[in-house]
C-alpha cells in the first residue's frame, strides 16, 4: 500500500526559506515521478514542481513559472523523499502543499493532477507578516 507523508509546512515571513519533505512508503519509487503541487483556498490545485526519471538514472526537474528560480525539488532515493526547498517565500505561495506520485517515465503533461496516481494528506505553508 502506497503511502506519503508531507512535513515541515508551517508560517513563515516573506523572504523566508522554508523546506518541506515527502516521506513515500509501500514500494519503491526510483523509476517514477514525484511531484509537489499546492492548493489555496478557492483556488484549484496548481502545480509546483516534478521529479522524473528519464532513463539510465537521468533526472530532470521541471518547475512552475511562478516558482521558478525559487524553489528546488530533490530526492533522496534510499530514503524514499523527495523535497521541495522553498526561498524568497512570499504571501502568494500561501497553500497547502501536496506530494504526488505518477507511476513510469511519460506524461502527457507533467503539471496535470490528473497523470497523479497517488497523494499525500498535504501540509500547510503559510507566508504572511
Amino acid at each position: 500500500q502506497v503511502q506519503l507523508v508531507e512535513s515541515g509546512g508551517r508560517l513563515v515571513q516573506p523572504g523566508d526559506s522554508l523546506r518541506v519533505s515527502c516521506k513515500a512508503s509501500g514500494r519503491t519509487f526510483s523509476r517514477d515521478a514525484m511531484g509537489w503541487f499546492r492548493q489555496a483556498p478557492g483556488k484549484e490545485r496548481e502545480f509546483v514542481a516534478v521529479h522524473r526519471w528519464s532513463n539510465s538514472y537521468v533526472y530532470y526537474a521541471d518547475y512552475a513559472d511562478s516558482v521558478k528560480g525559487r524553489f528546488t525539488i530533490s530526492r533522496d532515493h534510499a530514503q524514499n523523499t523527495v523535497y521541495l526547498q522553498m526561498n524568497s517565500l512570499k504571501p502568494e505561495d500561501t497553500a497547502v502543499y501536496y506530494c504526488a506520485v505518477k507511476s513510469g517515465r511519460y506524461a502527457s503533461s507533467w503539471a496535470s493532477v490528473l497523470e497523479y496516481d497517488y497523494w499525500g494528506q498535504g501540509t500547510q505553508v503559510t507566508v504572511s507578516s
